[in-house]
């Protein structure tokens, strides 16, 4: 049973970094696809980044707008991948999900639709 568990979600003022985690069971981070998305209520969720890490090449994409901002990356022993979220904004504020893909991500790694596995997300709130 496939199982994402996110956590490290919490209040940060604008400017701050926070790390969210998502440590996942059932699954393999090696060579599938693993991303984060964010929802704000009333929104559609809004892919925010994406890692695969397979045997020759690891792959990231972003979406502008957290580009240059926000890092993810991967502990494929402990098959834990990670967001670091830096300078953050007010607009950043939203429930933070990660989700794995049970086949192939293309063409569009930050389409929800690409995914099939979910955590229950981590909030976090960014104040001004």
């Amino acid at each position: 049973q496939v199982r994402l568990v996110e956590s490290g979600g919490g209040s940060v003022q604008a400017g701050g970094t926070l790390t969210v985690t998502c440590t996942v069971s059932g699954y393999s981070t090696s060579r599938n696809c693993v991303a984060w998305f964010r929802q704000v209520s009333g929104k559609e969720r809004e892919g925010v980044a994406h890692i695969y890490v397979g045997r020759v090449r690891t792959e990231t994409s972003y979406s502008d707008s957290v580009k240059g901002r926000f890092t993810i990356s991967q502990d494929s022993a402990k098959n834990t991948v990670y967001l670091r979220m830096n300078s953050l904004k007010p607009e950043d504020t939203a429930t933070y999900y990660c989700a794995a893909a049970g086949r192939s991500c293309w063409p569009d790694p930050l389409a929800a639709a690409a995914y099939q596995y979910w955590g229950q997300g981590t909030r976090v709130t960014v104040s001004s």
